[in-house]
């Protein structure tokens, strides 16, 4: 039997022109949290569809606990739970009224299965009366989640579940996920937050259809060679123009209420850099050394592709 609940082989598709998801290939482990990381368009989406089975592949094939995408898809929906990233229950219909509708389908009741939803839908029990219409962002998000589990799959995929929602919800949300899964549900989550990357077990970082780098959050980072400085002064729309001219740099991205610097030589000195953004008329300079983040990771590993690009079309 294999140790894979997913398992994904050069999977194509394509748009017209726009190659939505790019030859990509992945193995998910049985039981893990495996988090699909990237902006909009990156191709997330397209490829959970197809994991799935709502839209069909161009080229390449997927396995989903054994069974192919293309031709065992009932099977498959049987197994699986989905949650898209926009919410799709009925809203005319209650709380209660939607997540007995979802356990009626595949032929279960809410009562066979509540001991795993429970600590989803204990937050949203007390409004089950309430038209799914009225719920706020968070609650909708619970109520979906609950609905996704109720017939107790053995994978569950969620499309930038927390996208719209409170940072109290998000945390809430992660934290369900979590005790999802000691409960052996594997589970694969896509999201443009890059704080969220942390707290899968791997990622693999999406860009135009591609796979960049797929490993542990924390080996992606220590792969990361270059040192980086937060950098904070009066004026953060001039600094970061500044920076960006500035002959030395090599990156500079706003972070919050700082900016990531990267320099191209490999030892700089701070006072240096912060006589030359005196020069530029900066004033309450501040400079420290940081340690890189999954965001940093992103946008080094979107340049040097972006670089190849160019390279490729030069030649």
């Amino acid at each position: 039997m294999s140790k894979h609940s997913i398992i994904i082989s050069n999977i194509s598709k394509s748009y017209g022109n726009i190659k939505a998801v790019d030859d990509i290939s992945l193995n998910v482990k049985k039981g893990e949290l495996f988090g699909l990381i990237g902006s909009d368009g990156a191709g997330k989406t397209t490829l959970l569809r197809i994991l799935t089975t709502l839209l069909l592949s161009d080229s390449g094939n997927a396995q989903i606990e054994n069974f192919d995408v293309k031709n065992n898809y009932k099977n498959i929906r049987q197994i699986v739970g989905y949650m898209p990233g926009r919410f799709s229950l009925y809203e005319d219909l209650s709380v209660e009224e939607n997540l007995n509708f979802f356990a009626s389908i595949f032929n279960t009741t809410v009562a066979q299965n509540y001991d795993l939803i429970k600590d989803v839908y204990s937050y949203i029990e007390p409004f089950k009366k309430r038209r799914a219409g009225q719920l706020s962002g968070g609650m909708k998000q619970k109520l979906a989640l609950s609905c996704a589990l109720i017939h107790k799959p053995k994978v569950l995929f969620l499309d930038e579940p927390t996208t719209g929602v409170d940072a109290v919800s998000r945390k809430e949300f992660w934290g369900m996920l979590k005790n999802l899964q000691k409960k052996d549900i594997t589970i694969m989550v896509s999201t443009p937050y890059m704080d969220e990357a942390g707290l899968c077990d791997r990622i693999s970082l999406m860009q135009n259809g591609k796979f960049m780098e797929t490993d542990t959050p924390e080996n992606i980072i220590n792969k990361f060679q270059k040192q980086i400085y937060s950098i904070k002064s009066k004026n953060k729309q001039k600094l970061i123009k500044d920076l960006r001219k500035y002959k030395q740099t090599y990156s500079a991205n706003i972070f919050g209420q700082a900016i990531h610097y990267i320099d191209k030589r490999n030892n700089i000195k701070i006072d240096e850099l912060k006589n030359h953004l005196k020069s530029e008329n900066h004033i309450d300079i501040e400079i420290k050394a940081v340690k890189p983040n999954i965001e940093d990771c992103f946008i080094e590993l979107m340049k040097k592709e972006q670089s190849a690009v160019t390279n490729q079309l030069k030649n």
